[in-house]
C-alpha cells in the first residue's frame, strides 16, 4: 500500500490563509520539494476564511486516501476553541510539524517609537488611539496581539484584517502597527520600510537576532507558532509514512534551509507520532 500511494495522483494542499501571506509562502515551498519526493505534483489551494475553519472542514470532508492535506497550524485550536467550527485536531491524523514561526509587532520605520516600551508607554498616554492590525479575528496573530497588550496592561484598538491586506494597511498608514508572521513581513524590514518593535518568542529568533522579545521588554508574553501536515481521519498508517517521508527529506533538504531563512522561518520537523 506504502508503495501504491500516490499512484499517479496529485496531492492537493489546503492553505487556510490567502496567497501572500506568510502561511502561503511557507506552504509553496514545502509542496515543491514534496513534489519532488512523491513524484507527482503537490498543488496548494488557498481556502481561506473563518480562522482556518473553512479549510479544516473542507479537508475533514475529504476521503482518506492522502491526495487531500491540510497545512495545519495552532489554528486547529484556536479555530475550534472560538467557535468557528465543530471539529479539532482529532479529526485529523497528524503527518508532521515542518516549521516554527515567531509573530512581530511591526510599525513603519518612521514611525516615532523605537522599540516596545515606548509604544506601550503611548498607548498608556493614549488609550484607545492605538490601532494594531492582524490576520483576521481568531487568528494566531489576533490572540497574539491581545496577549501582548493585555499583558502589558494598555487599551488598543485590534484591526482584524483579511491576511493579504494587513501590510499593505500598515503601509498605507490605515494602522499604527501590526502583529504577523515573519513570512509576510520579512521583507520589508530587510529592506529599511518596517522597524521590528518585538519577537514574541521564548527567546530571540535567529533570523530577527537584532529584535528583542517581549519579555526582555518587560512583557511576559510568548506565542510561538507552529506550522505542519495533517491527513483526514482514518488515513492509513502506510499513507501517512509516505508523506512523512517526503516532509521529512524536504524539511532537511538544502534547498528548503534556503528558502526558510529567506522567509525568515525556523525549519522544526516532527514527526507524526511526536
Amino acid at each position: 500500500a506504502q508503495e501504491a500511494f500516490p499512484g499517479g495522483k496529485p496531492v492537493e494542499l489546503t492553505v487556510l490563509f490567502p496567497a501572500g501571506t506568510s502561511a502561503d509562502v511557507t506552504a509553496r515551498v514545502l509542496a515543491d520539494g514534496m513534489s519532488k519526493q512523491l513524484g507527482v505534483n503537490v498543488l496548494v489551494v488557498n481556502r481561506p476564511g473563518a480562522g482556518g475553519a473553512i479549510g479544516y472542514k473542507y479537508v475533514a470532508a475529504q476521503s482518506a486516501t492522502g491526495h487531500h492535506v491540510v497545512w495545519n497550524s495552532n489554528s486547529v485550536s484556536t479555530a475550534y476553541h472560538t467557535g468557528m467550527m465543530p471539529i479539532d485536531y482529532r479529526t485529523f491524523e497528524p503527518v508532521a510539524r515542518v516549521l516554527v514561526e515567531t509573530p512581530l509587532l511591526v510599525v513603519k520605520s518612521d514611525a516615532p517609537w523605537k522599540d516596545l516600551r515606548e509604544l506601550i508607554a503611548y498607548a498608556k498616554s493614549n488609550p484607545g488611539k492605538v490601532s494594531v492590525g492582524n490576520s483576521g479575528a481568531g487568528s494566531h496573530t489576533h490572540f497574539s496581539a491581545v496577549m501582548l497588550f493585555r499583558g502589558a496592561g494598555v487599551e488598543v484598538i485590534d484591526v482584524p484584517f483579511g491576511a493579504a491586506q494587513v501590510m499593505p494597511s500598515l503601509l498605507g498608514g490605515h494602522v499604527m502597527a501590526v502583529m504577523q508572521l515573519p513570512g509576510a513581513l520579512a521583507q520589508q524590514v530587510k529592506a529599511g520600510n518596517l522597524r521590528a518593535l518585538a519577537a514574541l518568542s521564548a527567546k530571540r529568533d535567529a533570523a530577527f537576532a537584532e529584535v528583542p522579545t517581549a519579555a526582555e521588554q518587560g512583557v511576559n508574553v510568548a506565542a510561538d507558532a507552529w506550522r505542519g501536515v495533517a491527513a483526514p481521519k482514518g488515513t492509513s498508517a502506510a499513507v501517512i509514512a509516505r508523506l512523512e517521508d517526503a516532509v521529512r527529506n524536504t524539511v532537511a533538504s538544502a534547498e528548503f534551509a534556503k528558502a526558510s531563512a529567506s522567509l525568515s522561518v525556523t525549519p522544526a520537523f516532527q514527526p507524526a507520532a511526536e
